[in-house]
């Protein structure tokens, strides 16, 4: 039975697409993964045929089949569409993208809220993802985020050009940071859907 794992956040521009291709990419080696763009953006859509390892689909109608993937990644669009309670239940865990930054952290609370009301907290990850090396206000967003009892993940992945980069290379296998980086974050979530 495949795993769900809905990549969420109603602020645009913190990673979500990239994110999900990276872990899609780093398990598809040992895995049968489908990546679903339901971004109307469809910028995972639009790598389609550069993802070789695995299969993405914008169809939301697979959802109904997906049982012949091991893990199936959701991409959500920037905003609070009316599909994401759905989402959230159907999910066997929730990834919430974030940067550090204000903006950021005040954006985080309705997407936490949607998440709270449906009683998936536990099933809820926060990833901080495009940080900047050297800030304290990456510090400072932790410390605000550690007040409302939702995980946040061990690993932070860097703002590094190999992840930018990777939707064209087929993942960041060439930078040894951004390698272990994405290997530690694809350790907790698969830690955290046991």
């Amino acid at each position: 039975m495949a795993k769900h794992i809905l990549i969420t956040h109603q602020k645009g521009g913190v990673g979500k697409s990239t994110l999900t291709f990276n872990l899609a990419q780093n398990l598809c080696k040992e895995a049968n993964v489908l990546a679903l763009d339901l971004d109307l953006q469809g910028s995972l859509s639009q790598i389609r045929q550069m993802a070789t390892d695995f299969t993405i689909s914008n169809d939301a109608i697979i959802l109904n089949t997906t049982h012949n993937f091991d893990f199936v990644f959701i991409d959500t669009p920037p905003y609070l569409s009316d599909k994401l309670p759905e989402l959230i239940k159907l999910a066997d865990l929730i990834i919430v993208p974030t940067k550090a930054g204000v903006l950021d952290l005040l954006a985080i609370e309705s997407t936490l809220e949607l998440i709270k009301e449906e009683q998936k907290q536990l099933q809820t990850l926060i990833v901080f993802n495009m940080i900047k090396p050297n800030t304290t206000l990456t510090q400072d967003v932790l410390n605000e985020l550690k007040t409302i009892n939702i995980k946040v993940a061990n690993t932070q992945v860097s703002d590094l050009v190999a992840f930018t980069r990777s939707v064209l290379v087929q993942g960041v296998t060439s930078d040894n940071k951004a390698q272990r980086q994405i290997d530690n974050l694809t350790k907790e979530v698969l830690t955290a859907l046991i």
